[in-house]
């Protein structure tokens, strides 16, 4: 019988790295075959696409290795969705290494390993490890995530998400059923501060677990470190207790939708970023996030907005044969989507 194929499950608030952390272990595989799925709420991949980018090929068939979950939360849709994608997966397990599991930022992680008992999965796939990545910045100010309107947009966001759990108990639901912690961004404050975090972490740990302070931006992880726990964590889910462990279901507000913009242009990334602020202040958006196409340059932008904060950069040349496309998602509460592509269209070419 061949082996059980090992998977590693990422969780941790919106903004915490997680995407980074993926891309690095993909970019540094070490001969590894690792496939990966992206839990994405949206009609239009962005996450997905990042993962794509950072240059890693696909299976020998022409496989695509990155698969989007994107119709919610993965802890919510376990049955619906990711049990299907995972028997597909395993169908190839001969071909794969280990598998990669981005949960969203709103995931519980015990519900998603809990479907690792299953009789569909179990013979052929065990949970290796749940790394809870947290990011110490957050922590040390007391927001736990970097922004909480866009927490909290996520969280509306998604018709599928049946529980409607306090920032506080889902950070400490991720921290309970952890394997690893990764204190995430601790350049960012003084030493004081990381102690502070340091210990506030330790205490909702129920169990001994290693928490290892990093900057996945700087000094990225030694793939060795995440992967090859053998954790077998379904096996031990007595020792990880949730805050959801006897709860049922919970209502949730389906006003907080996502949309999207495609345009087959370029635009100047000042005035975009210009008119995507104006928008924000029209409506009300949570976050946007996408590729920019860009007049004379031969890389493709991607933009990302919390807010009203924007980040940017190039993350890698435009292929010959693919059409450059600026793509743009928008989530918010009752957005207008069609004044939103209006008025970006309406920008100067």
């Amino acid at each position: 019988m061949a082996a059980k194929i090992p998977v590693t499950v990422i969780t941790g608030f919106l903004g915490s790295g997680k995407t980074t952390l993926i891309r690095h272990l993909l970019q540094n595989n070490q001969g590894r075959r690792l496939a990966v799925l992206v839990n994405e709420f949206g009609e239009l991949g962005i996450d997905g696409d990042l993962l794509r980018a950072c240059g890693y090929c696909p299976d020998d068939d022409g496989t695509s290795n990155i698969v989007e979950l994107t119709n919610g939360c993965v802890c919510c849709t376990v049955q619906e969705e990711f049990l299907p994608t995972m028997l597909e997966l395993l169908k190839r397990r001969d071909r794969l290494d280990g598998i990669l599991i981005e949960t969203s930022g709103l995931a519980l992680p015990k519900p998603l390993v809990k479907a690792f008992q299953w009789p569909e999965i179990r013979h052929a796939a065990t949970v290796d490890a749940v790394v809870t990545v947290v990011d110490c910045e957050s922590v040390a100010a007391g927001t736990l995530a970097k922004d909480l309107e866009a927490i909290a947009a996520q969280r509306l966001a998604d018709p599928n998400l049946d529980h409607e759990t306090p920032l506080q108990e889902l950070f400490e639901d991720q921290l309970a059923c952890a394997d690893l912690v990764l204190l995430n961004k601790t350049d960012t404050v003084d030493a004081e501060a990381q102690a502070r975090v340091m210990a506030l972490v330790e205490q909702e740990l129920p169990r001994a677990v290693k928490v290892v302070s990093c900057n996945f931006n700087t000094s990225p992880l030694d793939p060795a470190l995440l992967l090859g726990l053998e954790a077998a964590v379904e096996d031990n889910l007595a020792s990880r207790p949730s805050h959801h462990d006897e709860e049922e279901d919970h209502d949730h507000d389906d006003q907080i939708v996502s949309t999207h913009a495609i345009f087959n242009r370029s635009f100047d990334p000042e005035q975009l970023v210009k008119q995507l602020a104006a928008l924000v202040e029209e409506q009300e958006i949570y976050r946007i996030k996408g590729f920019v196409a860009v007049p004379n340059k031969a890389m493709r932008l991607v933009l990302q907005g919390v807010g009203k904060r924007f980040e940017q950069f190039y993350d890698r040349a435009w292929q010959p044969e693919e059409q450059q496309l600026t793509k743009l998602v928008f989530i918010g509460r009752d957005l207008n989507g069609e004044a939103i592509k209006s008025q970006i269209a309406a920008l100067p070419g």
